[in-house]
């Protein structure tokens, strides 16, 4: 009897560890974002799914804003191989200068631990990140993942055992989120340029749909709303009247327990410079909505940006900062079905007279034909610089990586990493060269059916519209430009990217890179000017005459 009874406060006990708070409804609390039906609620609300196939993943949000609190959610990713694919489960203020608190779940290969990311930004600057592995297998079966946010300290848990706390250290002159209110997110999406094993291993689609499954959300926080705070009441939303959270620290148990986790399950540095992602910008951090008024469109957090286009207006977006030269990856994913008359655009340029620039422009397509990508340099005012290819995949199904390498040496084209056409510095045969003046990115998607489509003869449907293009994974590894001093952040062979990698600087192909440009060049080259002798009836410039390499 006396057994027995020591059993049942055992039980008790156990039961106090593990048990979350009592969950919340998905369909009061969280709203399905994007995925087009792959976002599912489940059970009346107890549960939700994201689905990820080779044409979208999906994501949800909280319907309400908070300014501290503790927010759980228990989790059950992907299981098998999941190489490429992110789950997350952050909270996430909107515009310029936003905060951020990240659970990024990095996919693997089947049989491999998943890397668990978490990250702290504030006032826009992250690089707070560290990485650690799983001590169980995160898809066999549900796990609580945890925020605690307070004005002292950010605390994460898995399993209720802190793996990680950022405390506030202002008073020594480093930011810390606190001004913001922000939602909780969650998506479901593919980056295999770089969540496993820093991109070396990519996403198979045979495997797909990919799942992963959210349940028993609980937030116990702080709602804001028209600019109030319901704690300032000392209420919350929450069904835990106790506000723990509000000066959660961690006690001794606590720290013999996070020093366990950093000890045997943290990434080390070493790790971390091999395996981990070039972190992408954020679009709220990096670009500025130019045009188009509400057709420009940021999602999730910043990850996402979509461009729409009707018959009143397309629109675009351009980055904050200019470049002198760098390496500038965008993953794209173009106007599905009938887009003929539209186009789609990824480029540098400069401003003002006699301007630099350097082209990515998609040409829309009649459903089921190619479209064409149109590639061109200008230098000082004059272009005529123009290639033409046919893709080799669809670009409407899924994102795909555009990139573009510019040094003093050379302009290199890139698709999925497999360059499409070279550019090279031949300043020595009169050739300009775009190498003094600074240049920003841009983006957009506008209405060209007067050329774009087979040279204008196939006009814009605008039953169709509007039409949709989407942006993410904007990275830039590059020499910032400041007008102000007529300065570059690489003076001193150092960029502000958060990769160290400067290989662009240098780069050029090897020989795997040759063999796989001729072989873009051979199949899906289009339109070569160099090639055009009834436009250039006079002679081809003089670069025509040498490498194309």
């Amino acid at each position: 009897m006396a057994n027995s009874h020591l059993l049942l406060i055992s039980i008790v006990l156990m039961g106090n560890l593990v048990a979350v708070l009592a969950a919340g409804n998905f369909n009061d609390l969280t709203e399905i974002t994007w995925g087009d039906g792959r976002g599912k609620i489940l059970d009346g609300g107890k549960g939700l799914s994201l689905s990820l196939d080779n044409y979208s993943g999906s994501g949800f949000q909280s319907k309400n804003e908070y300014l501290y609190g503790r927010f759980d959610m228990q989790l059950k990713l992907v299981p098998k191989n999941s190489a490429g694919t992110v789950t997350t489960f952050f909270l996430s203020s909107q515009g310029e200068g936003h905060d951020e608190i990240d659970f990024e779940f990095l996919g693997n290969v089947t049989g491999e631990p998943y890397t668990v990311h978490t990250n702290v930004y504030s006032q826009g600057k992250g690089n707070k990140e560290q990485q650690f592995h799983l001590w169980f297998d995160p898809t066999a079966a549900f796990h609580t993942y945890t925020i605690v946010w307070n004005a002292n300290r950010i605390v994460f848990l898995v399993d209720q055992i802190p793996i990680r706390v950022y405390n506030n250290h202002e008073s020594i002159g480093i930011a810390y989120p606190k001004s913001q209110p922000m939602k909780v997110y969650c998506s479901l999406w593919n980056a295999d340029e770089w969540a496993t094993q820093g991109g070396r291993v990519k996403t198979d689609w045979s495997q797909a749909p990919f799942t992963a499954y959210y349940r028993n959300i609980n937030i116990d926080g702080c709602v804001v709303k028209s600019g109030a705070s319901s704690c300032a009441s000392r209420s919350t939303e929450s069904t835990n009247s106790a506000k723990s959270w509000e000066t959660h620290e961690l006690d001794a148990k606590g720290r013999n327990r996070v020093r366990w986790v950093q000890s045997k399950h943290m990434l080390s540095l070493l790790t971390l410079v091999l395996l981990s992602p070039v972190s992408a910008d954020n679009f709220y951090q990096d670009a500025a909505v130019t045009f188009g008024d509400q057709r420009a469109q940021i999602q999730d957090g910043g990850r996402l940006l979509t461009l729409s286009l009707d018959k009143i207006s397309g629109s675009g977006f351009q980055s904050k900062n200019e470049y002198l030269f760098g390496r500038f990856d965008m993953q794209l994913k173009l106007v599905p079905g009938n887009s003929a008359g539209t186009v789609t655009t990824f480029y540098l340029s400069s401003q003002g007279a006699g301007h630099d620039e350097i082209d990515f422009e998609f040409l829309g397509n009649s459903s089921g034909l190619p479209y064409t990508v149109h590639t061109n340099v200008y230098s000082q005012g004059k272009g005529n610089k123009e290639q033409q290819f046919r893709l080799w995949f669809d670009p409407t199904s899924s994102f795909h990586t555009y990139s573009i390498v510019w040094n003093s040496q050379r302009i290199i084209f890139l698709v999925d990493n497999i360059p499409i056409r070279v550019f090279n510095n031949h300043e020595a045969l009169g050739v300009a060269y775009p190498k003094n003046q600074a240049m920003r990115v841009y983006a957009s998607l506008w209405n060209a059916d007067d050329w774009a489509t087979q040279g204008g003869r196939v006009k814009t449907d605008w039953s169709m519209a509007p039409f949709t293009a989407s942006y993410r994974n904007f990275n830039t590894n590059a020499c910032v430009w400041s007008a102000a001093t007529s300065t570059s952040s690489c003076g001193g062979s150092k960029t502000e990217s958060v990769n160290n990698d400067e290989t662009w600087q240098t780069q050029q192909l090897n020989a795997n890179g040759r063999n796989r440009i001729r072989w873009v060049q051979q199949k899906y080259m289009i339109y070569n000017y160099c090639a055009d002798a009834n436009r250039f009836s006079q002679g081809f410039s003089p670069e025509c005459k040498r490498s194309r390499f």
